[in-house]
């Protein structure tokens, strides 16, 4: 017995040894790039050319990589390429690298599930199948072994994590390393409490503040919104400059520098510097002397992007075939997007959001002061919308087919589970808006977002009082609504249910706003307003008299920005939020409008006498909109988007803290 024993332990010393080698031995010093020539081998599985891998097959690749090198300076890497161009396999020859040369907890993050199981079966079974570099690092071969799970994988002096980024918990917990986010724009702009998945992502690093690699990946989404573009504009910008075969100077391919005939059956590429056709057989032995090129050296993300005018040839499609796609694309938007999104590696701009930003709305500001409504007012209503800390308020006046003036926009702190936030909102709605003509105006409807975490409070403060009465006329509390075609207001549905388990009639009742219709509506109208008119065979800017929505010269920066704070995405038919701005203005906006559409109200469907009543009612003239009695918004919508904070008003204007104090 004790013969057996001591054989045993004995048996197992070579294995011992080989483990303290492997973890005693020098780092191998050799770089991403080098160690994938080295040891990487592509299979039929995910590869349509198995065998070695090649560096020269796609040089663009080898700074990127070298970057996630361990000798490397570099932190932080954004890399923007177009599809098909070898995004997945520098993922996979940076985490061979790190199993077999420079171990750690590294973790690789995908939009969805869906994504993350298909890029585990088919992409990293690929490179552990092919590797045997890989498949020594591995602790565990056997399926059945916690060491071995399909997303989960534990090599020696690391440990591999594949998740998704639908819920913060996958995203939490974790300390990693090496982290690697594939296709970024494709994740949620926030997850269900709220938290933005970036950040969540950068906190995983913070246990290695000098020896973590992160890298963003992808192709760029919506502009304005799209994170891969903000993480590129921050970085140093690189771009790929190849030499002219002719003159030698050194340029970056652009889609704007592509010419082909009138039947597109031929195409060359100019040169920038010598005006020279280049033609495409050229273009492998440009990209094999070219450089990556920073447009903004010394900052320290380091920020990759190139276009589908680099795919080498054999690899991708050639430019004879890009010029096809781009003409069959042209004449419809949304192919169009598809093309300059995954081709050309650009964010999309619908051509009909380029009028609608916020220093053209800024420029066209009147000279009006707040609460003071001009000629052409002839209603008023209030949009409110809900936060944590505040409510913010729009107050809108309305005219002849429904022309908009903001009249005022406060931000009331407090907690709108306490008491207080809503007297002060009472204060300030029950207060007249002087008018011009030098009658005195009220609110006539106030719509109030109850979503969010005071939905409680909300349909406390919209609920009648005892013997029928108000504070405010004609409250009411609002969600928005989620089918795509919804109404601008809904039909309200009672949500209060009496002792004898029927809907109470004296309860609340919450109404739905199609806020994806108010929103085309009021873009529509911003980017009409920057049309210029013809007068005498000329363009000029239009008048006041002539323009859908005033904005008053009073009102801070910030609300311009704020007014135009999401930007509309065809593909998935709903308004998404830009980044850096807070989008408050905006949605007050919508919910004035929607007030506009309460069933005691009915301004959308006032006709010209029922205009003129008013008018002679306030004792006011007003100034009419030609062919504008009858608009009526297109009705689309989509999921409401959630709000984040913005700053409020200048220190002294009457929606500043300062005023707040007062009441």
């Amino acid at each position: 017995m004790n013969a057996i024993a001591v054989a045993a332990p004995r048996a197992a010393y070579p294995a011992v040894a080989g483990v303290l080698a492997r973890a005693l031995r020098p780092r191998d010093p050799i770089t991403v790039s080098d160690w994938a020539e080295r040891e990487r081998v592509l299979t039929t599985k995910g590869s349509s050319k198995p065998g070695r891998w090649r560096n020269a097959n796609n040089p663009l690749l080898r700074e990127p990589m070298d970057c996630m090198s361990k000798a490397s300076l570099a932190r932080e890497v954004a890399l923007i390429l177009p599809i098909q161009y070898g995004k997945t396999e520098f993922e996979l020859n940076v985490l061979g690298y790190t199993m077999d040369i420079d171990p750690g907890p590294t973790m690789v993050v995908l939009p969805d599930d869906i994504a993350m199981n298909a890029w585990i079966d088919q992409k990293l079974a690929s490179l552990i199948e092919g590797t045997e570099a890989v498949q020594r690092s591995l602790t565990s071969s056997n399926s059945r072994n916690a060491a071995n799970q399909k997303a989960f994988k534990d090599f020696a002096g690391g440990q591999l994590f594949v998740d998704h980024a639908k819920t913060a918990t996958r995203l939490t917990l974790k300390s990693i390393r090496v982290m690697l986010v594939d296709e970024l724009d494709k994740f949620a702009s926030a997850l269900g409490g709220g938290e933005d998945p970036v950040e969540l992502i950068k906190g995983r690093n913070t246990a290695f503040p000098f020896t973590f690699k992160r890298c963003w990946i992808g192709t760029p989404g919506i502009k304005g919104v799209s994170r891969l573009d903000a993480l590129y504009e921050d970085s140093d910008r690189r771009r790929y400059h190849v030499p002219c075969p002719h003159c030698g100077h050194e340029q970056p391919l652009v889609w704007s520098g592509l010419h082909w005939n009138d039947d597109a059956s031929k195409c060359w590429y100019v040169c920038r510097e010598c005006a020279c056709a280049i033609e495409e057989h050229e273009k492998t032995a440009m990209i094999a002397r070219g450089r990556w090129v920073p447009e903004k050296p010394g900052r320290p993300t380091r920020g990759y992007r190139a276009n589908c005018l680099y795919y080498q040839i054999g690899q991708g499609p050639r430019w004879l075939e890009l010029v096809h796609m781009y003409r069959a694309a042209v004449k419809d938007p949304a192919k169009l997007q598809v093309f300059v999104q995954e081709r050309l590696a650009e964010s999309w701009e619908d051509p009909a959001m380029r009028k609608v930003k916020h220093e053209l709305l800024a420029d066209r500001a009147e000279p009006y002061r707040l609460r003071t409504a001009p000629y052409g007012v002839l209603a008023v209503t209030a949009g409110v919308d809900t936060q944590n800390n505040r409510l913010a308020v729009h107050i809108v006046g309305w005219g002849r087919g429904l022309q908009s003036w903001t009249l005022d926009y406060v931000e009331l702190p407090g907690d709108p589970a306490e008491a207080a936030v809503w007297l002060s909102l009472v204060d300030l709605l029950n207060r007249g808006i002087e008018h011009e003509g030098g009658t005195t105006l009220r609110v006539e409807a106030v719509c109030v977002d109850a979503g969010g975490h005071r939905t409680e409070a909300v349909k406390n403060f919209v609920r009648t009082r005892p013997g029928g009465s108000h504070p405010l006329r004609r409250a009411i509390a609002i969600f928005g609504a989620v089918p795509n075609n919804a109404p601008v207001l809904s039909k309200g549905k009672l949500q209060d249910v009496n002792w004898n388990g029927q809907l109470d009639k004296r309860g609340v009742t919450i109404y739905h706003v199609g806020t994806v219709a108010v929103k085309h509506l009021l873009y529509s109208r911003i980017g009409a307003d920057a049309e210029p008119k013809k007068v005498d065979g000329r363009e000029v800017p239009k008048e006041t008299a002539d323009r859908f929505v005033h904005l008053s010269s009073d009102l801070p920066p910030e609300f311009f920005a704020g007014m135009v704070s999401e930007t509309y995405n065809p593909l998935k038919n709903r308004f998404e939020k830009r980044t850096g701005v807070r989008n408050e203005p905006l949605d007050t906006w919508v919910y004035a409008y929607a007030a506009t559409h309460h069933p005691e109200l009915r301004l959308h469907r006032r006709s010209k006498a029922e205009w003129d009543a008013a008018e002679a009612r306030l004792g006011v003239r007003a100034l009419p909109l030609q062919g504008a009695e009858n608009a009526q918004p297109v009705s689309r919508e989509t999921k409401s988007v959630k709000r984040d904070e913005v700053p409020g008003p200048p220190a002294g204007s009457f929606g500043s803290s300062e005023w707040s104090k007062r009441l």
